[in-house]
């Protein structure tokens, strides 16, 4: 993780400066974040906190609601989101590196040839 997505990502403003900055009330944001659409961290005091990530989901979800979704159909789509993020990140696990494709296409190019060390060919590897 970047420093950069460190920092957007610390919890540090309050429920008042969320409110300030979102344009909303401490029971709608309550509620988004009961909802599971936000995860906010608390203090030991219990007291909730948010982080700049947070805020940009918070005013996402307010976009959705003013244009006609409900909290069932904005959580759909975040669960698309979260899906495809999954399934992008286990491909880019599954990828292959260049040098294992130097391995294959240079393992090919001898057994094309006839030069593959297990093949039957009276040409063998180092005998050229």
């Amino acid at each position: 993780m970047s420093e950069k997505e460190l920092r957007r990502s610390l919890a540090v403003l309050p429920m008042g400066t969320v409110m300030k900055l979102t344009s909303l009330t401490a029971r709608q944001i309550r509620y988004y974040d009961d909802s599971g659409l936000v995860n906010s961290q608390r203090t030991e005091s219990n007291r909730r906190l948010y982080s700049l990530n947070d805020i940009d989901r918070i005013l996402e979800v307010k976009d959705y609601l003013d244009e006609g979704m409900n909290l069932e159909q904005v959580k759909r789509v975040y669960e698309k989101q979260r899906q495809r993020s999954l399934k992008k990140r286990a491909a880019k696990q599954q990828s292959v590196s260049d040098q294992k494709v130097r391995q294959y296409l240079r393992k090919d190019i001898l057994k094309a040839g006839g030069l593959d060390s297990n093949s039957d060919s009276q040409f063998r590897p180092g005998q050229l």
